[in-house]
């Protein structure tokens, strides 16, 4: 298996990134385009974004030496059930240059395997969604909420974007001051942090403001409700309190409190040094003592090594780990 390279990609609502590496875990070449997710922007799209990250990934590889690829997908099971949007893939694939098969995995388990070598333990992520999963020998076993905006995805994004404007909407209803949180909120949304004289009028720009886009758009104003609380902010606060109960009420269906596997947190709410990730982890340590509490690392060298784990010529997975992935520990 001498000079046998493998290719990674970690596609997502808002970009793809691909990275080509060896069984030793060199890095020969990495790529980043926009996103590539079929659900949110169509195979068509979303094909020519893997393409994309996967030439400059191989711009100094020679696509014969690939023998095996992972593709980590959130909603990948759109990929395996819609033969139009795999057929859309397989050709981008061999636009590249690729003639060896591919795996397409959940972005759950590539995060999971971008945190740990373990083959057994448990991840949640928290970003626009929120899903948590529990591991047995790297494959998803029991599955927790990610079941969208409009029914689930308790604690998320989304969620805390909507429950700032909820708020809000309840604090001029009764003629309240907004506080820090709600005049960003306002702001954000309206333009101006300002509440009119008849604060009806102020609820009603408010609720044209958040109709005219797609709901899921309500997910920008986590990053608001994040500074509000690391800023002391009472209303942002509590709702990151209420946020990281919920996603840890969501880990706890699925994790019984003796497990001792280690715990992922992956997504862009819960990979920063913020309140909501902090909270978090300490609600974590809280119910599953001792237990690794680590970050989701690199997605698509986490795919990398997820490929080059079953080859022949890998007979140390957790080394190459080591090598490839890299994960930070907390």
């Amino acid at each position: 298996m001498s000079g046998t390279v493998v290719v990674g990609l970690d596609v997502g609502g808002t970009s793809t990134r691909a990275l080509a590496a060896t069984l030793d875990g060199e890095r020969l070449g990495t790529g980043r385009a926009d996103g590539g997710n079929p659900t949110s922007h169509g195979a068509a799209h979303a094909a020519s974004q893997l393409l994309t990250a996967l030439r400059a990934a191989l711009a100094d590889v020679d696509p014969a030496r690939v023998r095996a690829g992972v593709i980590g997908l959130a909603g990948g099971g759109r990929l395996r059930a819609d033969p139009n949007c795999r057929a859309a893939f397989d050709r981008a694939w061999h636009a590249a240059g690729l003639r060896c098969p591919y795996a397409v995995h959940g972005d759950a388990l590539v995060g999971y395997a971008s945190g740990t070598a373990d083959p057994n333990g448990t991840i949640l992520v928290a970003g626009t969604g929120a899903i948590a999963a529990t591991v047995r020998d790297l494959r998803l076993d029991r599955v927790a909420d990610g079941h969208g905006w409009l029914l689930g995805d308790a604690g998320s994004g989304f969620w805390l974007g909507r429950q700032a404007v909820r708020r809000l909407l309840t604090a001029l209803d009764r003629g309240d001051d907004p506080g820090w949180l709600g005049r960003r909120v306002l702001a954000e949304l309206t333009g101006s942090a300002e509440v009119a004289a008849r604060p009806r009028d102020t609820v009603d720009t408010l609720v044209q403001a958040v109709t005219r886009h797609p709901p899921v758009r309500l997910a920008h104003l986590a990053p608001a409700v994040v500074d509000a609380a690391a800023a002391g902010d009472p209303g942002g606060a509590a709702l990151i309190a209420e946020a990281a109960a919920l996603l840890t009420a969501t880990v706890r269906r699925i994790r019984p409190s003796g497990d001792t596997g280690p715990l992922i947190l992956g997504g862009g709410l819960l990979t920063g040094d913020n309140p909501l990730a902090a909270t978090v982890r300490t609600a974590a340590h809280r119910h599953w003592p001792g237990v690794p509490v680590r970050r989701a690392g690199d997605g698509a060298a986490a795919a990398a090594w997820l490929a080059a784990r079953d080859l022949p010529g890998v007979t140390d997975p957790a080394t190459l780990h080591t090598r490839l992935v890299t994960p930070a520990t907390h």
